[in-house]
């Protein structure tokens, strides 16, 4: 196993494969920022004095990967991520240097609205979430993943200056029903929202010989489930009038029954995007489809899987027992003694 940390400032690659002594980075698909990086470098030289030296926190990035090199001395390589410096620290004479970095939202994050901003004039709403990227990074790479390519009329909202560009990115894409976040080619990724139950297998994690699993655990909690999503909008800026849609598991088959023994729990979620009643009752239908998933939360050790995206869709064999879930977040080590862990949640069987 090999992994590698290099070092660029306004685009140049001042530092090449940085001598690390420890590292992982974490993806997690309940943060703002899906990748985080934690490195740790021995040498106390490498602690930044001036405000252009390659680990210091004025728009310096790092490009990790991690990867596999062949008795032919052969190396495939896969990236983990660009990380913009947040933080370095360590004693100036002994060490170690400590460095904390995140993947590019917290570019589009930091970058709040200076004068009121609207949508108006972009047809469609991957142009707009387009456009409010590459105002702060203009050569962003925007990609949409979403089945079809959708890009559907966004409406007209508009965002108060002071107002979080990032939470206006990520409101037109659910508007399309749909997320975003930064992948591990530093791309600004709009995707489907995942689906355990119908989804495509990414790994196969059984335990016993031939197997990657070490350990794991599983709870089942209540938190984050409901059985009813009322979604409304209000937008002054189209002239609509306030409109509102509900959604309610409504399968008696289901655990989360509206009605059953579950019990009955609404989510309020609002949006300036949505000036129809159909827009509200099909964002509501949209985000219940996630809040009613199996909620049993697993987690465990395994042999590396770098390529993993904290979206996928894993199928776990252990106790006995085949099911299907959803990759919420991962660690990955960039040392060969690091421990490789997964937070899943899901819990569908799978034959």
């Amino acid at each position: 196993m090999v992994a590698k940390v290099d070092a660029y400032y306004n685009g140049v690659l001042t530092a090449s494969a940085l001598p690390f002594a420890d590292g992982s980075v974490t993806v997690d698909r309940g943060s703002k920022t899906r990748r985080t990086l934690s490195l740790t470098i021995s040498d106390p030289k490498y602690l930044p004095w001036a405000a252009t030296d390659p680990l210091a926190a004025y728009g310096q990035q790092l490009v990790v990967s991690r990867g596999i090199q062949y008795t032919t001395g052969a190396t495939e390589w896969v990236p983990l991520g660009t990380f913009r410096i947040n933080e370095p620290a360590g004693d100036v004479h002994f060490g170690p240097v400590t460095i904390t970095g995140a993947s590019m939202e917290c570019a589009i994050i930091d970058d709040a609205f200076q004068a009121p901003t609207t949508t108006r004039g972009y047809g469609g709403c991957v142009d707009a979430i387009t456009a409010l990227i590459r105002q702060t990074l203009p050569d962003a790479v925007v990609v949409n993943l979403t089945s079809g390519a959708r890009n559907p009329t966004c409406a007209v909202a508009t965002w108060d200056a002071g107002g979080g560009r990032w939470d206006a990115v990520v409101q037109i894409a659910l508007a399309m029903q749909a997320e975003i976040y930064v992948d591990a080619q530093n791309r600004f990724v709009i995707t489907d929202l995942p689906d355990v139950v119908n989804g495509a297998v990414a790994w196969d994690i059984a335990e016993g010989e031939g197997g990657t699993l070490t350990s794991s655990a599983r709870s089942m909690p209540r938190t984050a489930v409901c059985n009813a999503v009322v979604a409304s909008g209000e937008n002054t800026a189209s002239g609509a009038v306030p409109v509102s849609g509900v959604a309610r598991d409504t399968n008696p088959t289901s655990p989360t029954y509206w009605g059953g023994p579950f019990g009955k729990v609404t989510k309020f979620v609002s949006s300036a995007l949505w000036i129809t009643a159909a827009d509200c009752v099909a964002n509501a239908q949209f985000l219940l489809f996630d809040a009613v998933a199996p909620n049993v939360q697993t987690s465990l050790n395994s042999l590396p899987n770098p390529a993993l995206e904290g979206n996928d869709i894993v199928r776990l064999s252990h106790a006995g027992r085949k099911e299907r879930y959803l990759v919420q977040s991962l660690t990955v080590p960039l040392t060969p003694d690091g421990s490789f862990a997964l937070a899943l949640r899901g819990g569908k069987d799978d034959s």
